[in-house]
C-alpha cells in the first residue's frame, strides 16, 4: 500500500494537474534529480507522466502499485481526458508545463511537430539499441515515427489497420438480413435498423449507425476507405501530391454520410457526441452499427451486460463500394504509429536521467507489464489457461482498475498471453487480415514547414466544411470554395513542399 503522504500527492496530481493549473509542479525529474545525486539505471526513480485518459475516470492504485514494483519506479500520473487532448497538449507545450514522460498521440498536430523539431524533447534514436525491448523496434517503425529524420520519443507500436464495422447480429437475424459486404448493403442495414423495429419493442427508438465527433477515428475515415479514398495524401507516379479531400471518393463519402444523416439512419447528434457516449448508446440498444476499431466490440458487449443481454455481434472488415475484392482497402492509422512517449529536456535534465526513464519504458514492454496493463492481476481480474488464454472474471473491476492503462502500453501486440474471448480473438484475426489491405499515408514522415506552422488551423477549415456538408449547411459549391480557401491560406504551399520532400526522399 502507498503511504498516506503518497496518496495525498497522487490525489493532488489527478485533481490539479489534469486542469493544467499545477502541471509545472508535476514535473521535476526523478528522485535523484531532486537530491542532486547522480542517476543510476537500476535505482528507484520518481517519474511523472502526462498521459491521455480514454475512460470516464482514472484508474485506482491497484495496477499502478504492481507496475511500480515491476519498473522500480514511483509513477505520478497527470491524466488528460481524450476529448480535450489537443487543446490541453497545445496549452502544455506552449507554457512548457510538462512532465518527465509526455504522451503525444497527435503527431500531425502542428504545435506538436514544431515542439519536437525545436529541440524541446530528447532525441532517443542513439539510445534504443541499449535496451532489449526498445532495440526490437523495427527500422520501418523508427523511420515512420521520425520527424525531419530524427526520432524524438519511443513510438507507440500499434497494429497497422484496426478498423472495421461492428453490427448487432441478433438484429440482423431478427430482420432476415445478412452481414453487408458493400456500402449499399450497409446503408440498407442502417435503414432496417432504423425503421423496422429490430429490437421488437414496438417503439421508434433505434438508429442504424451510432457515431461520434471524430472524422478520423469515428465512422467517416473507415467509410472513406470503402470508397477508395487515399489515406490523407495521395501521390501519383510522377510525384504529384493530392490531399484526400480533393478526391472524388472523399466527396462520395460525404454524400454517404449526408444521406445517413438526412434519412435519420445515424444519431442526429453525432457531430457533438463523445466516444464514451457513443459506446454507451450502442450498449443501451439505441443503435446497431458501430464503425471504428474492431477490438472495441468486446468492450461494447461487456458494457451491454445487464442492459442488452441478448446482444450478439458480427465483425465485418471486407466492405467495398463496388463489391469487388480487388478494391478492398482500409486506412492505416498513422502508418502503425500511435504516437510517441516523449521526454522534455526541461524535465529530464541530463543523459543519465534519460537513460533511467528509457529503462522504465523498456520495462513497460515486458510481457509481465503488458499483462498487467491489459488484463490486470491473475486471480483478481482474470484467470489464464495452459494455452496463455485469459478470461476476465470481474468485468466491472477490470474496467475500473485495468482498462484505463490499456492505451498507455508502448506495444500492443506480439505477446504470448492473449484473450480467450472468442470475439476478441475474431477481432485480432480480422486486424491481422486488414494489414494486407492497409493504405499508408505517403506523406507521414515528410516535412512541410507550412504544415508545421499552419497545418492544424488549415485542417480545421476542411473539418468544419466536411461537417457542414454532411449536415446540409454547405452544398458542393460551398465545400469547393472552402477547399480553395484552404489552398489560398497555405494549402497550395503545403502541397508544393510535400512534393519537394517526396522527390528528395526518392533521390
Amino acid at each position: 500500500m502507498k503511504t498516506a503522504a503518497k496518496k495525498v500527492r497522487q490525489t493532488g496530481a489527478l485533481l490539479l494537474c489534469t486542469t493544467f493549473l499545477l502541471l509545472a509542479a508535476c514535473g521535476g525529474g526523478g528522485s535523484q534529480a531532486a537530491t542532486g545525486e547522480p542517476y543510476d539505471e537500476n535505482s528507484k526513480a520518481t517519474i511523472s507522466w502526462l498521459n491521455i485518459l480514454h475512460t470516464a475516470s482514472p484508474p485506482t492504485d491497484t495496477i499502478l502499485n504492481k507496475i511500480e514494483e515491476k519498473t522500480n519506479a514511483d509513477i505520478q500520473f497527470s491524466w488528460i481526458p481524450d476529448a480535450s487532448k489537443e487543446e490541453r497538449i497545445n496549452t502544455s507545450l506552449a507554457s512548457d508545463s510538462l512532465a518527465d514522460v509526455v504522451t503525444l498521440t497527435l503527431l500531425d498536430n502542428s504545435s506538436v511537430r514544431n515542439s519536437l523539431k525545436s529541440g524541446l524533447f530528447w532525441e532517443v534514436e542513439p539510445y534504443l539499441n541499449d535496451y532489449p525491448n526498445l532495440a526490437k523496434i523495427s527500422e520501418d517503425t523508427r523511420r515512420s515515427a521520425s520527424i525531419g529524420g530524427k526520432l524524438y520519443g519511443v513510438p507507440f507500436q500499434k497494429d497497422l489497420a484496426r478498423n472495421g464495422v461492428t453490427i448487432r447480429k441478433d438484429w440482423l437475424d431478427k430482420l432476415g438480413l445478412e452481414a453487408p459486404q458493400t456500402t449499399d448493403e450497409l446503408m440498407e442495414v442502417a435503414r432496417a435498423f432504423t425503421e423496422d423495429d429490430p429490437d421488437g419493442n414496438g417503439k421508434d427508438d433505434t438508429t442504424g449507425f451510432v457515431d461520434r465527433s471524430d472524422l478520423v477515428y469515428g465512422a467517416f475515415k473507415t467509410l472513406s476507405s470503402y470508397f477508395g479514398t487515399p489515406n490523407i495524401w495521395q501521390v501519383s507516379e510522377d510525384g504529384k501530391m493530392t490531399p484526400e479531400f480533393m478526391t472524388d471518393s472523399y466527396v462520395k463519402t460525404m454524400d454517404y454520410m449526408k444521406a445517413l444523416y438526412e434519412k435519420g439512419y445515424i444519431n442526429q447528434d453525432f457531430a457533438v457526441t463523445a466516444k464514451t457516449d457513443q459506446q454507451q448508446k450502442f450498449a443501451q440498444g439505441r443503435a446497431g452499427i458501430y464503425v471504428g476499431a474492431i477490438f472495441d466490440s468486446k468492450n461494447l458487449l461487456n458494457m451491454a451486460k445487464g442492459l442488452q443481454d441478448d446482444m450478439e455481434l458480427v465483425l465485418v472488415n471486407d466492405i467495398t463500394s463496388t463489391g469487388n475484392e480487388a478494391d478492398r482497402a482500409i486506412w492505416a492509422a498513422n502508418n502503425g504509429i500511435g504516437g510517441l512517449l516523449a521526454f522534455p529536456r526541461s524535465e529530464v535534465k541530463d543523459e543519465a536521467e534519460l537513460k533511467r526513464i528509457l529503462k522504465f519504458v523498456n520495462d513497460l514492454m515486458d510481457e509481465e507489464s503488458y499483462a498487467l496493463m491489459t488484463y490486470g492481476i491473475e486471480g483478481t481480474h482474470y484467470t489464464v489457461d495452459d494455452q496463455d488464454a485469459v478470461t476476465i472474471t470481474d468485468t466491472d473491476l477490470w474496467q475500473q482498475e485495468v482498462q484505463p492503462f490499456a492505451a498507455s502500453r508502448p506495444k500492443e501486440s506480439g505477446y504470448a498471453i492473449h484473450d480467450a474471448d472468442p470475439l476478441k480473438q475474431e477481432s485480432d484475426k480480422l486486424i491481422a487480415d486488414n494489414a494486407k489491405y492497409a493504405v499508408l499515408n505517403p506523406a507521414y514522415s515528410l516535412e512541410s514547414e507550412t504544415y508545421n506552422t499552419q497545418g492544424s488551423e488549415l485542417q480545421k477549415m476542411i473539418m468544419d466544411a466536411t461537417y457542414k456538408y454532411i449536415l446540409g449547411e454547405l452544398d458542393r459549391a460551398g465545400f469547393d470554395a472552402a477547399v480553395e480557401s484552404w489552398k489560398n491560406a497555405g494549402g497550395a504551399t503545403i502541397i508544393s513542399e510535400y512534393e519537394a520532400a517526396y522527390k528528395e526522399s526518392k533521390s
